[in-house]
Parts: structure tokens; C-alpha cells; sequence
């Protein structure tokens, strides 16, 4: 039987470097699609067991944007305190209770299409369920990248503003690359980014 993947779209946090009131970086549009909705649907074109989103700074308005999606929505009421608490959430959630793997997502990445996350997917089965996979870019580290379910304890002890770095690099685990090109690191963190991949700010 095959190792199973649950999706966690990483899509509460705040966008501090976007500037003080001002547009969504998620809502930004690319080909007339908000963001969080391009990266959702690459989610649900794969193979994944199931795609939880989390939300939290701007939810209403991220809701609307993927409302008639078959997803699941997760609050995180805590998204000031940092990605840690965006991760435990979509972790200790239902829908990713069964996964043997966790396939961490960022929601402002728009490059990364269903095929990109249907490669590691079938690394990780290849793997057995019993390493790390990640996407790189001409070898450098990247995103997304899928936990074994076995590191969900690790990940839930988590505080702060961090991510799962500290967790990859120490854990012992084998860590597979799975090489996809600069998609792999372009997240979109400021006005002048979002203009330059070709998106359109909303206010």
C-alpha cells in the first residue's frame, strides 16, 4: 500500500514586509486568479489524500477566494505569534490525522504546479514514507517539502516564528532533493516581487 500525503497550505500569516495596510499578497492576482486560489488548485490537482488550508490573518477574505473548493479550512487563531503556530495547526488537524506524510506548502508560491507536487509525492513513496522531500532549485533548498508523519511530534513542539528548518537539519531523517528550477524558491514577500512574477496587487 502506498504511503498516503496530506497537503498544508501555509496561509495565515500576516505579510509584515507587503507594508502597513496595504494589499494581500494572497489576493493578488496572476491570469485573473487570486494567489491563494492558483496555489490551491496545483494542491488539488494531485495526488494528495486531502488539501488543508490554514488561515488567519485576512481569513474572510481568503475564504472567499477559495469557497467553492473541496478543501478544508483551518482557523488558526493564533497566526501573530508566527509560522510555528500555522504549521501545529494544519499538523493536529483531522483531515491530516491518517497521512503518513505532510506535504508543507506555502500559499504565496505560484510557480509550483500540481505535476512539481506529484514528483515528490511519488519520491516519497519511492522512499516508503521514510525520508524528507524536498524541492530544490539548481541544488538549494526549497519548498514545498513533505514530513514523514513520524516527525508530527517534533513539529507540534514548535514555538515562535519557527518553521520546520531546525527539525529537517537535525532530525536524522534522509533528506531527498527532487529538483524542479527556481520555482522552488520564488515566494512572493513584497509588492515589487508580486509586479515582478507577473501578479496584479488588489487593494
Amino acid at each position: 500500500m502506498k504511503p498516503s500525503v496530506a497537503i498544508v497550505v501555509l496561509a495565515a500569516g500576516r505579510a509584515s514586509r507587503m507594508g502597513e495596510g496595504g494589499a494581500h499578497k494572497l489576493l493578488a492576482e496572476f491570469d485573473g486568479v487570486p494567489l491563494i486560489r492558483r496555489v490551491a488548485r496545483a494542491a488539488l490537482g494531485s495526488e494528495a489524500s486531502a488539501v488543508i488550508v490554514v488561515v488567519g490573518h485576512r481569513q474572510v477574505e481568503i475564504r472567499n477566494a477559495l469557497h467553492d473548493l473541496p478543501l478544508h479550512i483551518i482557523e488558526n487563531p493564533a497566526y501573530g505569534s508566527g509560522m510555528a503556530s500555522s504549521l501545529k495547526a494544519g499538523f493536529a488537524s483531522r483531515q491530516s490525522s491518517g497521512a503518513d506524510g505532510i506535504l508543507v506548502m506555502m500559499g504565496d508560491m505560484p510557480g509550483i504546479s500540481s505535476a512539481n507536487i506529484n514528483q515528490l509525492i511519488e519520491t516519497f513513496e519511492s522512499a516508503r514514507g521514510e525520508a524528507i522531500v524536498r524541492c530544490v532549485a539548481d541544488g538549494q533548498p526549497g519548498n514545498p517539502v513533505i514530513l514523514p508523519n513520524s516527525l508530527k511530534d517534533a513539529v507540534l513542539r514548535l514555538d515562535g516564528d519557527m518553521g520546520a528548518r531546525g527539525i529537517i537539519e537535525t532530525c536524522g531523517l534522509p533528506i531527498i532533493g527532487v529538483e524542479i528550477g527556481a520555482a522552488a524558491r520564488l515566494d512572493l514577500d513584497t509588492p515589487e516581487a508580486i509586479v515582478k512574477a507577473g501578479g496584479v496587487l488588489k487593494a
